[in-house]
């Protein structure tokens, strides 16, 4: 059994990563983290977990093999050195960081520390992305293009449960992030053609509300992302794939063809559901002292292009 150890735990994210674990058989959560001493006591007693830590120092000194942050993303980069530094296998939630310099900071020190070092690129491991991603290795599907809708409606700083948000999230660091490493991993190729555009500032918040990023590849693969916190409807990630001999749509872990023909994933993989199929990934690759699919040192592709269309777009952070 490995000891796993849960940072922002009563958090969105943390609650999914504790809902998978649970499901996996070689995972044992012993600790959880969060800043907040009482709700993260109460999560503890919830769930039946050994010790509750409201400082993060405490949290990596508790016996745990590996520890999972789904804190927010400003932190990924000092959080993700300290627990490696400490001996920690690490799993940072997507992004690794919000800009190339820190992410290259976490794939150095996971270097030198030979400690399993991985981000959150949760598309690679839905089941429908991975059907698309067999017929693309299999010779039986070549992709042309890759059309993906990112929609909320966040015009206050809310999480994904509704609550309020002590930080600010972003449309580009986060999720144009989803998209542009599941088309770097998709077509096997680094965009050589990139262009992006922003909307106007959101006056309280600070951060453009309204995105639209074009990729292309050397081969010709584009990509066209469009994303908004503006959108009053259905919310989430929608994928376009356009290809030689077919067209898929995903919808998180479903998919269907051009004609909304639902498609069977059930020998895809051990689950449906991506969050337990990455985690599991993270266990295994430390079981079997092995790189992960997503590791850092993978996760610098995605990070390189982010930071060129920072660079390109004049881009708006808190």
């Amino acid at each position: 059994m490995l000891k796993i150890g849960v940072a922002g735990a009563y958090g969105a994210f943390g609650l999914k990563h504790l809902d998978a674990l649970a499901n996996i058989e070689h995972a044992d959560v012993t600790t959880v983290f969060g800043p907040n001493k009482d709700k993260i006591t109460a999560l503890a007693s919830e769930r039946n977990i050994a010790h509750a830590c409201s400082d993060y120092e405490d949290f990596l000194s508790q016996d745990v093999d590996a520890v999972i942050l789904s804190t927010p993303t400003q932190l990924h980069c000092a959080q993700s050195i300290q627990a490696m530094r400490a001996g920690k296998h690490t799993f940072a939630e997507i992004p690794m960081a919000d800009s190339l310099n820190d992410a290259e900071q976490m794939a150095a020190v996971q270097k030198e520390t030979g400690v399993v070092g991985m981000v959150g690129h949760v598309r690679r491991f839905n089941p429908s992305h991975q059907w698309v991603k067999q017929r693309i290795d299999e010779g039986a599907f070549t992709l042309q293009q890759m059309d993906a809708q990112t929609y909320f409606f966040r015009r206050t700083n809310t999480n994904a449960k509704g609550e309020p948000r002590s930080w600010t999230d972003h449309l580009l660091w986060h999720h144009a992030c989803h998209t542009i490493d599941l088309f770097i991993y998709q077509t096997g190729e680094i965009p050589s053609e990139i262009f992006g555009f922003q909307g106007p500032a959101h006056p309280e918040l600070g951060i453009a509300m309204d995105m639209t990023i074009g990729l292309k590849t050397a081969s010709g693969k584009l990509c066209t992302l469009s994303l908004s916190f503006n959108n009053d409807g259905p919310f989430g990630s929608f994928f376009r794939y356009i290809g030689d001999s077919g067209t898929y749509i995903a919808r998180y872990d479903d998919l269907m063809d051009g004609n909304e023909n639902p498609i069977d994933l059930t020998s895809v993989a051990v689950s449906n559901n991506g969050i337990e199929l990455i985690d599991r990934e993270f266990i295994s690759a430390i079981m079997e002292k092995r790189e992960p699919n997503s590791s850092f040192a993978q996760g610098l592709a995605v990070m390189r292009v982010m930071q060129q269309l920072e660079d390109q777009m004049g881009v708006l952070k808190v």
